[in-house]
């Protein structure tokens, strides 16, 4: 029995490679979350990505992005296929050029998180001492110059692109987060670190000015600024220091895997991509082509993703089963990480001790 109020439209891209399996065990996770709190998921599945292009030529129908907008909501599996490619020898299977700008999702919000019974690649730490959440400008910095670069025979230019308004917003959102978290696990400091190279091109300078601008908006949040390459260096070296970290789109790409790599790999890092009215939810890997159909790839930053998506919708207490769900079945081995970041017995049988776990 639903509440009449509690029905939400949700768009379910499965994806390419590993997606659909990924994709497949969440949604039985999150229906399980549904059905035990009494609201509805209304899912419907659009085919995007590189598979789509095969067929069209194009990664997202219309259509598609036109159901993105209308939806509470967008599950969204990894896409893309490095064997299918543009044009211009770019990656044509990816969706970020499309639904980031066509949602205007402006914050791309990946939490990154070491979690009961997984082996950090970095020696002595433990469930807790890595918890931090980069937030990543979404729609400008180095990557607005995607399909727009000069080309020639003998010189190529990709131009960053950074407006005050664009800064600002995803400034804001970080210093927002960080007022809601704990603060860092090092010191609980409220914390937001400004990740830039300030020291080197002007377009850093100027976003580290408009974090700082927004900074007065947070007198209760420490502002910090540190050089991209100090900031890597420290995120392995003293990860328990970073509470959040807001940056240009390029680097938050990087030093996010950067983190990921910290905590068990790429399958235990979820994320979303917000704006001010519309969002999707992703895992931050690739499709991992190799993998598909051989039932190892790990579920749980799919899984993880969905959880954001219910924190989205307002779900709160199911997004925190959900997370709570993931510790436990990890803790108590139910799913156990191996080495190269698959998991053992199976994708599917990973989405069913999370199941399992939220009926008890």
């Amino acid at each position: 029995m639903t509440r009449d109020d509690k029905r939400y439209e949700v768009v379910v891209i499965p994806g390419d490679g590993i997606g659909p399996e990924l994709t497949e065990a969440a949604v039985g996770v999150l229906r399980a979350a549904a059905d035990s709190a009494g609201f509805e998921l209304a899912l419907t599945t659009h085919e995007a990505g590189a598979s789509l292009y095969r067929k069209l030529g194009r990664v997202m129908t219309d259509e598609t992005l036109e159901a993105c907008r209308r939806a509470r909501g967008v599950l969204k599996g990894p896409v893309g296929d490095p064997a299918v490619r543009a044009p211009d020898g770019t990656e044509a299977g990816v969706l970020g050029g499309v639904l980031r700008p066509g949602l205007d999702a402006f914050a791309n919000i990946r939490p990154i998180r070491l979690y009961p019974g997984v082996t950090s690649a970095l020696a002595g730490r433990g469930p807790g001492s890595i918890d931090y959440v980069v937030v990543r400008e979404n729609t400008e910095g180095l990557y607005a110059s995607r399909g727009r670069g000069f080309v020639t025979e003998d010189v190529t230019l990709d131009t960053m692109v950074m407006t005050r308004r664009g800064v600002e917003r995803v400034a804001r959102r970080a210093f927002a987060i960080a007022r809601q978290r704990s603060g860092a696990p090092g010191d609980r400091r409220r914390r937001v670190t400004c990740v830039d190279k300030a020291n080197v091109l002007r377009g850093f300078a100027f976003f580290r000015e408009g974090v700082r601008r927004v900074s007065e908006e947070f007198p209760d949040v420490e502002l910090e600024n540190m050089y991209a390459d100090a900031a890597a260096a420290r995120l392995v070296q003293d990860p328990g220091h970073f509470d959040v970290l807001v940056m240009e789109n390029f680097l938050g790409d990087i030093l996010s895997d950067l983190g990921g790599g910290t905590i068990g790999g790429l399958g235990m890092c979820p994320s979303g991509n917000i704006g001010e009215g519309a969002a999707y939810f992703e895992p931050i890997h690739g499709s991992a082509p190799s993998l598909a159909g051989t039932d190892r790839a790990n579920p749980l930053s799919m899984v993880l993703t969905g959880a954001m998506m219910l924190d989205w919708l307002g779900e709160i207490e199911s997004a925190r089963r959900v997370r709570e769900a993931v510790d436990g079945v990890l803790a108590d081995g139910a799913i156990a990480i191996r080495p190269d970041g698959t998991v053992e017995h199976g994708t599917r049988a990973a989405g069913q001790a999370v199941i399992d776990r939220l009926k008890r």
